[in-house]
Parts: structure tokens; sequence; C-alpha cells
């Protein structure tokens, strides 16, 4: 059945076509996004890799290179977090994740299915959080947040964990606490295939490009204007809370490319045959889920989950929601063994 969904999808996207339907169920959607699909049935995966010894390290000890080694070892055990999300009663004994529902293949809603449900990668992973803490695939509430309010909405206290294609980063650190990372990507370059731009390079010298306001991309262009690796002449001004919505800029030719992970980048490909890749990978970045600075015990247990997801889970997802679009050798986007150099 789950599988019978996928394909149906897969035929239905077209192009400008989905972007009408996916934002328009953005719009209707919008915010508090209940939980009601079943959590899908994956065969076993291939084993996963093994957990890495690391030396002690503080949290400010991080470094761009090291970022995604700065978390907490696995435990099982529970705490003040999760006795409280245990503690919800009724109708609200839910993990409450801040997600996103107009990302192809990551966490979107497919209008294919009845209550067009969501679906995706990181919907996947939410819903295996789910199972291990509250004993139930389906005990989520899912909310919708646009890129630049992952990390508000954690601070704020509306979501227990964001599960977005975030990106772990020092910055980031500072705010939020990250689990291990789950997936390896990198930012690319996504423009008209009729585009003279060949990649990140000098071809995008007086060209308009497109990112996500609070993004890691806008922070690598922003860095990079600054340092003289972009030309001087490329304009980074158009940033968009969501970053679909710089796919809709550039099919309105408002923007001539777009930056954004790769990963990301390939979904949107897949969705309008007129756009592609420009180029390799400039940086490697890691995702991983997003937790409040204090929730220790919630990123100890997220950690617990994602040693088994990685050996038997992760495989099977990739196999159904990103094979086609990254291809169906997995390894370069399999995030590395796991080190814990985060000690409190």
């Amino acid at each position: 059945m789950y599988a019978a969904r996928v394909r149906a999808s897969l035929r239905g996207w077209g192009g400008v076509g989905a972007m009408a339907v996916l934002c328009a169920l953005a719009l209707a959607f919008v915010l508090l996004l209940p939980c009601t699909q079943q959590a899908p049935q994956h065969r076993p995966a291939r084993t996963g890799q093994a957990v890495a010894s690391g030396v002690q390290a503080r949290a400010e000890d991080c470094t761009p290179a090291g970022a995604q080694d700065q978390t907490l070892s696995p435990s099982s055990a529970d705490g003040p977090t999760i006795d409280a999300i245990k503690a919800r009663t009724g109708a609200k004994r839910k993990l409450i994740v801040g997600v996103d529902q107009n990302s192809y293949h990551w966490g979107y809603r497919n209008p294919n299915t009845q209550g067009a449900e969501l679906e995706g990668f990181d919907i996947d992973l939410v819903h295996r959080i789910a199972q291990d803490i509250l004993g139930d695939p389906d005990a989520v509430q899912f909310k919708a947040i646009p890129t630049s309010q992952r990390i508000p909405a954690i601070e704020d206290g509306r979501v227990d964990l964001v599960v977005r294609t975030m990106t772990i980063t020092c910055e980031r650190l500072s705010q939020v606490a990250f689990s291990a990372p789950y997936f390896k990507t990198g930012q690319q370059v996504l423009a008209p295939k009729s585009s003279s731009i060949t990649g990140y390079n000098s071809t995008l010298a007086h060209k308009r490009i497109c990112t996500a306001a609070g993004s890691t991309a806008y922070t690598k262009l922003d860095a990079d204007k600054k340092n003289g690796t972009l030309p001087s002449s490329t304009d980074i001004s158009t940033t968009v809370p969501n970053q679909l919505d710089c796919l809709v800029r550039l099919q309105l030719g408002e923007v001539d490319a777009v930056v954004t992970d790769g990963a990301l980048a390939a979904s949107q490909a897949a969705q309008d045959p007129t756009v592609e890749l420009k180029g390799g990978a400039f940086t490697t970045e890691y995702y991983g889920v997003a937790m409040k600075k204090d929730a220790s015990d919630l990123v100890r247990r997220v950690n617990r989950i994602l040693v088994g997801y990685r050996a038997s889970g992760w495989q099977a997802s990739y196999d159904t929601w990103l094979s086609a679009t990254l291809g169906k050798d997995s390894s370069a986007s399999k995030p590395p063994a796991p080190r814990y150099l985060r000690t409190s």
C-alpha cells in the first residue's frame, strides 16, 4: 500500500503544475498539521556504520568541520524532557515535531493520497522516533514551519524537535542541540538547463541568486561575496521564508539561479524538467535532528534511535524517496560514523 502511494505520487508530479498544487496545499495546512497517516513499514536495510569512539570535547570547541560531532552519547534512559512528553494525556499524548510540508521527497503533502498525507525521508524518521518514545509511530503532531523559523520554534517550545533538512553548524549549536547526523549533503546551484551558469563559479557574475532566509546557503554566499570568492556583481538579495519559494521565483524568471542543499535541489529538478543542477557540491553538510539545548535526555534518546535506524530503516527510506533523484548508490549521502564529543 505504501509503495503504491509512492508510485502514484511519482506519476502525479510535474513541473509548474505540481508547484501550484503544492503551494495551495501549503496554505491550506499551514502551522498545525495533525498526524493521520500510518507509519511506513520498510524492509530491513543493510548494516549501518559502526559508532566511532571520540575524545571528550566541549560545545564551545566547535569547528565548522567538526560541528556534527558536538552531540551527546546515546542512551535509552528517560529524563525530564521525555517524562513531560509521556505525561501528555488523551489526544495530546503526541510528539510535537516541526517539519516541512512542501519539500518533495523529504517532507511534503502528497495530493494523490487521501487527506494529502505527509510523506518523505524526514517524515519516516519522525515516525521512527515517535515509535520509540511513545510506542506509536502515529503519535505525532506535525507543525509546518518555514526555514527561518526552525530555531525560534524550538526555543519558544512550540515543538519538541525539528526534523527538516536542518544542517548542523557551530552557530546553530549555540542556540539549539543537535543529534548525530542522519544525512550528508552539500550546497549546489540549480538553474535552467538553458542557462550559461555552469556551477558555483565566475558564471554567477551579474546573476540573481535566491536562497532561503536563515539557511546555510545564504550564509555561505554572503561570506564568499565578502571575501571575493563570489563575483561582486552577483545579486544575493533575494531571500524567501521557504526554500521551495526559490524554485517558484526561478520559474517566474525573477531570479537566475537557486543555491540550496544538493539533496533538496535534486528533488526540485525532478519536479521541473526545465531546470538542472549546475556543477558539483561546493560544501559538505550534515542534517541533524534539532532540540532544545537543555533537552539532554531527548538528545541522547534520539541518538540511540539513530544507531538502530542507520542499521535498519535508513536505506529503505532512501530507496523509497531519494534513489530516483540522488541515485541508487546511497554511499555519498550516508552519514559518517557518529562521534559523541559533547559531554553535558
